[in-house]
């Protein structure tokens, strides 16, 4: 499989190092970034594929942050991650959405599983967009 790009969203610096540097071992193409005004700018700069996004943040939180990336490239997967007391609020995120969500803290394996089932429902949109293109273009399927 192709290297999956993902992006860390956390505000809390020691959650967010700790993560990227797991990941990373397992050699998963990862950045870390502790805003929703940071995680727009970065993806405005440079593709992602996945989005592992903080719901409970200052500033933008991550239902803003989700609707923001949502508008900017609709086939970013988005994950959202979330404490015990604000599940509603990932599930609200998955109405306006989100791949999924996880419960932190998360088994590292867990969060890999999502992260790989994502990527490949974003290729698979990729694959069909590309297919009605060349449709549209009086090419072959």
């Amino acid at each position: 499989m192709e290297a999956i790009r993902v992006l860390l969203v956390d505000d809390e610096a020691e959650f967010l190092e700790t993560l990227v540097k797991r990941l990373k071992k397992r050699r998963v193409d990862v950045q870390g970034v502790r805003s929703g005004e940071e995680a727009l700018d970065l993806i405005r700069r440079q593709p992602v594929d996945v989005v592992v996004l903080d719901v409970k943040m200052p500033g933008m939180d991550g239902i803003q942050t989700l609707k923001a990336i949502k508008s900017m490239n609709p086939l970013v997967e988005v994950i959202m991650l979330t404490g015990h007391a604000s599940v509603e609020v990932a599930i609200q995120g998955m109405e306006l959405g989100a791949f999924d969500y996880l419960m932190k803290p998360m088994d590292i394996d867990e969060l890999l599983y999502k992260v790989q089932d994502a990527y490949k429902k974003k290729a698979l949109q990729e694959k069909r967009i590309q297919r009605r293109k060349e449709v549209i273009a009086g090419r072959p399927a």
